[in-house]
């Protein structure tokens, strides 16, 4: 493929005829384009080496932005692993500019701070640490008087930025901001100060932050495999010799001084990326990036280190111990992302595991010898890693697993895979990548991928391309070459209690939280606003097209102009509430075949086709969703249709069936999250709730082929609607539902069955289940008024302004003030239904030792809410710019449309918000949480280790203890 190279010139006049003498000032812009790019990407490079993606996409009035810099986790100092990670925090703190009110007064604190770290850091008698800790403690809530915590989060809402974040890898760290495409000017400011001066201000308190990441990280079996398998395929390399979130011991021995080093050398714009999608002229916001960021200082770039790995003897072991099911995991190390040899290996992958016809989905996961197995490419700069991996079915062994998994890895070594599938797997990347082509998300994404790897730009839009000349003999070869039995790494996780200890926190003051200062920066941007963008909202009667069968099946219609692709869902108002066969049978259908078909076959068409079909139930609602290339849209409806009548099934499937459904289920009995979820259901509706409203082990053991297949059958018969969005006309719709989508002349209508309610919460009281992890997860439930449309835009501020993102109030106390976690939420929940009732509730996870201190901050902001006239207004100021840049499209007009009306609205939401959200005021927020929160009483909800936590002062403080055992939170 040949690349472009355009030559662009902008000629600056201004008084050019008025001055004497004047010189005409040209500034020369050259850039990248590439033939066929589904993305029309342009790539700049300024004058200080900083590279510019720039991808237009005007189908809504937002822009999806990020700065990336090509450092992570790979470059830590040995001393100060976890370094790249914490800075990106720290990333988030201000400039001398912004985020202090006083930098003068503020900077000799910090500077004192800065060089206690340093004497800290050395010392080992743990009283003389403590003792330092304390005046470190002490010289930081002196510097915190200065400081406006989360000011940075203050300019993102002032500009009406949405999803503010940042991630840290091995060899990237990326700064993610969504904003409105009118602000291009105000968040190129903002960012360029910041890349320029950030000052590492707050640092104690997010350090505990910090620390509480690592500790989720130390009961997280996943990533404990993840890194296990990385120490054995990297042992001279910094990917397996030093992990993202760094080394407990240099997690508690930090320096400033190396944070500062490790900024001052990489953080340079020859190293960096700006990378931006959405609605906007490229040449004029080249000219805005480089007015800001053209100022930032370029440096000698670091060269790439050249790492050498030894030769892997093995296989080598590894075993790793946690809470949650065994899996087995086996990797193989190979050259880096921009290698000659990706193109295999990636088809390899696809061979192996694509979901449906690879040699793992076909020869395991269909036929259900294990519990579920898959293949996996993690690319990276200076090597990458081939996985296989498993979870064994009950009375399987992990060796079994392994045993099986490598006989699909001889399979393909022989060659013995049909010729079809990997034309196959190229079809349903070019059906990925058209879908990527429609989000702003995934087109910056992909861009900066392509910046954070080191990759030509050229390679990411040839992936395809280049894959499609990869042939069978390339992946015999280079299987048979590199797949040994002697140069991998084997991960057994087992399940058992894991010998971690947690990072332990030390005491902290809570920093002041100066809420309503604001610098002369926040104030010149805020003043400094565009040409509002205009809202547009939804047209019930415009929009979409209705149209509706002879026997009352209602069509919802969305043409789909931009690519050959489809999504028809069928939707029934009928769930795991009516019948708890459903969802079994649900997943039950991927088993099955036909008379003509295998389950295996079935599996095969579809993937030929380039075609998806899923089937999922929820307790009030099941769904259809057939999607694909439209071509084949037809083919798809008949062979699923053909699935559905003609299934047949033996009792043997089904009991393999049963059995894997049981393990499942067991399994997830370990896992933190799902116990938690079921905890949380306890609570708030009694033993009698919907976690615990499935079948028994008993009952599913006596279910028969015929009662699976026609749970689905029957609702076929039943009224439902359909939705739709697709290059087909509605005509051509309505003909080919007519032709493949058989149903009755007449449709049983399904009564809604109402069978659980929040009980009511008269009383304070604690629900507590044992989980021996070094986090509690924490939550609060207070039953609140009935659903009334006309109090959404009060629940919409509130939840803004309290409970919603950084600038919020939860946010700034429970993290920025007290360290106690690395989430906390809180948000006033409207129901599913309009007969429902609102909930009012907040979520924490923090260490065992804090879990009274935690609910008793939050009953604090509950009863005495903070009042800050400059984070409300910034918090209305956000949900406005929300609304004038919201685009619904696609086929989620018509998912809008039916929650609307399901709620009862007759027009679009937004109409009403917007019109009222203007008009509110820091007292009516005030008056809200007066009427609805303060002082009511509540349901503590706690998942923790019964072995660290104090219930005689806990009862005493929250209401009586409730202890549930984990056997009575499921009913298998």
């Amino acid at each position: 493929m040949k690349t472009k190279i355009h030559r662009v010139v902008y000629v600056f006049l201004a008084f050019l005829f008025l001055i004497p003498g004047t010189v005409l000032s040209q500034k020369k812009y050259t850039y990248q384009s590439f033939p066929n790019d589904p993305y029309n990407t342009r790539v700049y490079t300024l004058d200080n080496g900083l590279k510019v993606y720039l991808s237009p996409y005007a189908e809504e009035p937002r822009i999806q932005a990020f700065v990336s810099v090509q450092v992570g986790s790979k470059d830590d100092p040995a001393q100060t692993t976890g370094l790249a990670h914490y800075f990106e925090h720290l990333m988030f703190k201000g400039t001398s500019s912004f985020g202090t009110s006083d930098w003068e007064k503020e900077k000799p604190l910090l500077d004192q701070i800065e060089a206690m770290f340093e004497i800290y850091r050395q010392q080992t008698d743990p009283e003389v640490r403590k003792a330092m800790y304390r005046q470190i403690d002490s010289l930081s809530y002196l510097a915190s008087t200065f400081a406006i915590p989360n000011e940075y989060d203050r300019l993102m809402k002032a500009i009406g930025s949405t999803g503010t974040n940042a991630f840290t890898s091995n060899d990237y760290t990326s700064y993610v901001e969504n904003i409105p495409s009118n602000q291009v000017r105000n968040w190129a400011k903002i960012q360029a100060e910041r890349f320029s001066d950030p000052v590492l201000r707050l640092f104690h308190t997010e350090l505990e932050t910090v620390y509480e990441e690592k500790n989720m990280s130390l009961t997280n079996d996943g990533r404990q495999a993840s890194e296990a398998l990385y120490a054995g395929l990297f042992p001279e390399h910094p990917y397996g010799t030093q992990t993202t979130l760094g080394d407990a011991e240099h997690l508690k021995n930090p320096s400033l001084v190396n944070i500062k080093n490790f900024y001052n050398k990489y953080y340079v714009p020859n190293n960096m990326a700006v990378v931006m999608s959405g609605d906007f002229d490229p040449d004029e916001v080249i000219l805005i990036i480089d007015e800001y960021f053209g100022k930032l200082k370029p440096k000698e770039k670091v060269p790439a280190r050249i790492r050498t790995d030894q030769k892997i003897k093995g296989p080598i072991i590894k075993e790793v111990v946690g809470l949650q099911a065994e899996n087995i995991t086996l990797g193989w190390r190979f050259e880096g992302i921009n290698s000659p040899e990706m193109p295999v290996l990636n088809m390899i992958r696809m061979i192996l595991s694509n979901g449906k016809s690879g040699l793992i989905d076909q020869n395991l996961n269909k036929p259900l010898k294990i519990l579920a197995g898959g293949a996996g490419v993690r690319g990276m700069v200076d090597h990458s890693v081939f996985t296989l991996s498993g979870r064994n079915q009950k009375n399987q062994s992990l060796d079994e697993v392994k045993a099986l998994l490598m006989e699909q890895m001889e399979l393909l070594k022989k060659g013995e895979f049909p010729d079809w599938l990997m034309e196959a797997a190229l079809n349903n990347l070019r059906l990925n990548e058209m879908r990527n082509a429609e989000n702003l998300r995934s087109r910056a994404s992909i861009l900066n991928s392509a910046f954070m790897n080191r990759q030509p730009m050229e390679h990411v839009i040839n992936y395809i391309d280049n894959l499609g000349k990869v042939t069978k003999e390339d992946i015999i070869t280079f299987a048979n070459k590199h797949f040994k039995d002697d140069n991998y790494v084997v991960v057994y996780k087992r399940q058992g209690k894991p010998d971690v200890a947690q990072v332990e926190k030390p005491a902290i003051t809570p920093i002041f939280i100066n809420r309503d200062d604001e610098s002369p920066f926040v104030k010149e941007v805020k003043e400094d606003q565009p040409e509002l963008i205009q809202p547009v909202f939804m047209d019930f009667n415009k929009d979409f097209t209705r149209a509706k069968t002879k026997n009352g099946i209602e069509i919802f219609y969305v043409h789909n102009k931009t690519n050959p692709t489809f999504s028809l869902n069928y939707e029934w108002e009928k769930g795991s509430d009516h019948d708890k066969i459903l969802p079994f049978a649900a997943g039950f259908i991927n088993f099955l075949g036909t008379e003509k078909y295998s389950p295996e076959d079935i599996a095969n068409e579809f993937y030929k086709m380039a075609c998806n079909f899923n089937v999922s139930v929820g307790s009030e609602e099941t769904s259809v969703n057939l999607s694909g290339l439209s071509d084949h849209m037809e083919a798809a409806m008949k062979l699923f249709e053909e699935l559905v009548w003609m299934a047949k099934a033996d009792e043997a499937g089904l009991k393999r069936y049963i059995e894997t459904v049981k393990k499942s289920r067991n399994d997830s009995k370990a896992n933190q999250q799902n116990v938690f979820g079921a905890l949380v259901s306890y609570a708030t509706y009694g033993p009698d709730n919907p976690s615990r409203y499935t079948l028994t082990d008993e009952e599913i053991d006596a279910l028969t082929p015929e009662q699976m297949i026609n749970a689905i059958r029957i609702l076929w018969s039943e009224l439902h609607q359909v939705v739709f969005y697709g290059p087909q006309s509605v005509k051509e719709l309505a003909s080919l539902l007519k032709k493949h989508h058989k149903t009755p002349k007449k449709l049983n209508k399904v009564e809604r069955i109402k069978l659980f309610e929040p009980e009511e919460t008269s009383d304070n009281k604690v629900f507590f289940s044992h989980y021996d992890a070094n986090q509690s997860y924490l939550q609060t439930i207070t039953k609140g008024k009935n659903f009334d449309i006309t109090m959404l835009p009060n629940v919409s501020m509130y939840n803004m302004y309290f409970g919603g993102g950084m600038n919020a109030i939860v946010f700034q106390e429970m993290r920025e003030k007290r360290g106690l976690a690395y989430t906390a939420r809180s948000s006033y929940s409207a129901p599913e239904w309009p007969d429902q009732n609102y909930i009012n509730n907040s979520f924490i996870a923090t260490q065992n030792d804090k879990v009274i201190d935690a609910f008793t901050a939050f009953n604090e902001l509950f009863n005495e809410m903070p009042m800050s006239e400059t984070s409300f207004n910034l918090a209305k100021d956000q949900l406005i710019s929300n609304i004038r840049t919201q685009r619904i499209r696609n086929i989620s007009i018509i998912w809008n449309y039916l929650a609307a009306i399901k709620m009862g609205h007759k027009q679009d939401p937004r109409i009403q918000l917007f019109k009222t959200i203007p008009n509110l005021t820091l007292e009516d927020v005030a008056g809200f949480n007066k009427k609805y929160i303060k002082d009511q009483k509540k349901t503590y909800i706690i998942l923790g280790n019964e072995n660290l936590i104090d219930f005689q002062k806990l009862e005493s403080l929250f209401g009586p203890v409730i202890k549930i055992n984990r056997d009575e939170l499921f009913n298998y």
